[in-house]
């Protein structure tokens, strides 16, 4: 996914052994490409010090150097689309900000432009200081209505659900937290937003953040995060087993099955490549994002047993960086166009907040009509069931 760049023989020789546990690395953010561009490269390494990226794309934030498997420590899948140049004014035309606007993403999935008022809560690891004025940005630049503090709209809190003494400022997990709270918005504009930062990228700290989104009332929780999956994740199970609320999960940016994507109790958000012809649009699996078996969870009982465990996908939406979504992130340079499994969890999770009836995924999968089949024909492990169609199978 990532191209690596130039670097001496013995580097070389520790990269590649670090790429055997590193999930995707840092790179400082880039510009966009224009929709259609094709994925290129073949995988490459994956070092931990962020020197490769997705063709065509920088992921800003991934594993750490120093994480371990004792830490268990997450990457976020947010990918900055490199081919085209940031737009570092906020106050550019709606017309020249390219990438998919709001509207193309509700129209794209129909998803029903009714009022609704539930709570969405956004975990993320890391403090971004930009969060409330960034995604302010993006709501005026689209009619989407201010949302803050100060009008009830929004609210930020570390993870332990204080409205201050927030963990350290992150200049890459910002730009995560920047797409999921402008996904929530597009999708569900009348959502109260709840944004929970966790301490770290540990799956501990992040799923005590859960925790505390769904104690302070959140009925959705969306989750851009994944790891490499260990033999003892399903004691983090309980982070995301809450009855009545819809947890979901970004599946990752390389194609392997991930935690907390394998875990039963979250809808898991692969990516597709969307564009439109005309007035129609058309989704292909993106050969990137994260799917396939869990080595770990068993097979739920509401799951086709196209694995003999878990499989790591439910459903799909946008994810290729190459037809991305438009974003504003002041750490990204302003306006850019985004991809990454990133985009999906949040997406998806607006989508549960306006179906009035955010559960969980064996509701879907009892619905599979209610869905867009996203080639190949049926449930697959890149797609699951497909994109939503509206709501109705949320």
């Amino acid at each position: 996914m990532r191209i690596v760049r130039s670097i001496n023989g013995s580097l070389r020789r520790l990269f590649a052994l670090v790429a055997l546990v590193a999930l995707a690395a840092c790179g400082r953010p880039g510009a966009l490409a224009p929709v259609g561009v094709p994925d290129a490269a073949p995988l490459g390494l994956q070092p931990a010090n962020g020197l490769s990226a997705l063709p065509g794309a920088n992921l800003p934030c991934g594993l750490p150097a120093h994480a371990t498997r004792r830490r268990h420590d997450a990457a976020c899948p947010v990918a900055i689309n490199v081919h085209f140049p940031g737009l570092r004014n906020p106050h550019v035309p709606a017309s020249k900000i390219p990438g998919l606007h709001p509207d193309e993403i509700v129209q794209a999935y129909g998803f029903p432009s009714g009022i609704a008022h539930p709570t969405v809560a956004v975990v993320d690891a890391y403090d971004d200081p930009r969060a409330e004025a960034d995604l302010n940005v993006y709501r005026k630049k689209f009619a989407l209505g201010t949302c803050t503090v100060a009008n009830g709209c929004f609210e930020k809190v570390n993870q332990l659900g204080a409205t201050r003494r927030f963990p350290h400022a992150s200049k890459a997990w910002s730009q995560e937290i920047a797409l999921d709270l402008e996904m929530v918005s597009a999708v569900c504009p009348h959502c109260r937003i709840l944004l929970v930062e966790a301490n770290s990228a540990s799956i501990d700290d992040l799923g005590a953040g859960v925790d505390e989104a769904v104690a302070l009332g959140a009925k959705v929780v969306s989750n851009s995060y994944y790891a490499t999956e260990w033999s003892g994740e399903a004691s983090e199970d309980a982070h995301y087993d809450h009855p009545s609320v819809a947890i979901t999960a970004s599946s990752g940016d390389l194609p392997n099955a991930y935690y907390p994507p394998a875990s039963p109790y979250v809808t898991a958000v692969g990516g597709t490549s969307l564009t439109r012809r005309g007035g129609a649009w058309s989704e292909a699996a993106w050969k990137y994002g994260g799917r396939g078996c869990s080595a770990f969870e068993p097979l739920p009982a509401f799951q086709p047993a196209l694995c003999a465990t878990r499989s790591a996908v439910d459903m799909a939406v946008v994810g290729n960086p190459q037809t991305g979504v438009s974003m504003f992130a002041s750490q990204a340079g302003g306006w850019v166009v985004a991809g990454g499994t990133s985009v999906g969890a949040p997406i998806v999770a607006a989508a549960y907040a306006l179906s009035g009836n955010p559960t969980g995924p064996a509701f879907s999968y009892q619905h599979p009509a209610d869905f867009h089949d996203v080639p190949p024909a049926g449930f697959d492990l890149a797609t699951g069931l497909g994109s939503p169609s509206g709501v109705a199978g949320l």
